[in-house]
């Protein structure tokens, strides 16, 4: 059983694991950091206080949000595609208004999944403005009133 709880400075490790992973597997996308960076990142993140997991046995996946912007969504391998992601952005929904984030042009599995969720396209960049240099969108969720 899946369950989702607020990020300890213990899960650095595995959710930088989860980033360096997804990073490594993903051939448009270019490594700019190194592994032992993607975890610092990940600890700053969890320092923050930003960072909810799904874990199982061990750390299925992770959403880091600040208030209204959702700033990272990785899910590890074996995990995708059971309803994790899903649960990590829904609860994410439940805690705010709107939600707004970035994803890569790219990776069209994340607009599909973002789209599904009531998330829409409202902007475009050429990449100038992210490290990765990659032309990216950025999607807007407004919860709805009943």
């Amino acid at each position: 059983m899946t369950r989702l709880r607020a990020a300890t400075s213990l899960d650095a490790g595995p959710i930088g694991h989860i980033l360096s992973g997804w990073i490594d597997e993903t051939p448009w996308m270019p490594r700019i950091h190194t592994r032992a960076q993607d975890i610092a990142h990940a600890g700053l993140l969890v320092d923050r206080g930003w960072v909810t997991v799904s874990e199982n046995t061990s750390i299925t996946g992770f959403l880091a949000r600040d208030a209204d912007t959702i700033h990272a969504l990785y899910i590890a391998p074996d995990a995708r595609n059971s309803g994790v992601g899903s649960a990590l952005l829904q609860d994410a929904m439940s805690r705010a208004p709107a939600l707004t984030l970035w994803t890569f042009q790219d990776n069209t599995g994340a607009q599909r999944f973002y789209q599904r969720h009531g998330f829409v396209e409202v902007e475009r960049s050429d990449g100038t403005t992210n490290d990765e240099g990659l032309p990216d969108i950025r999607y807007h969720w407004k919860r709805t009133a009943p």
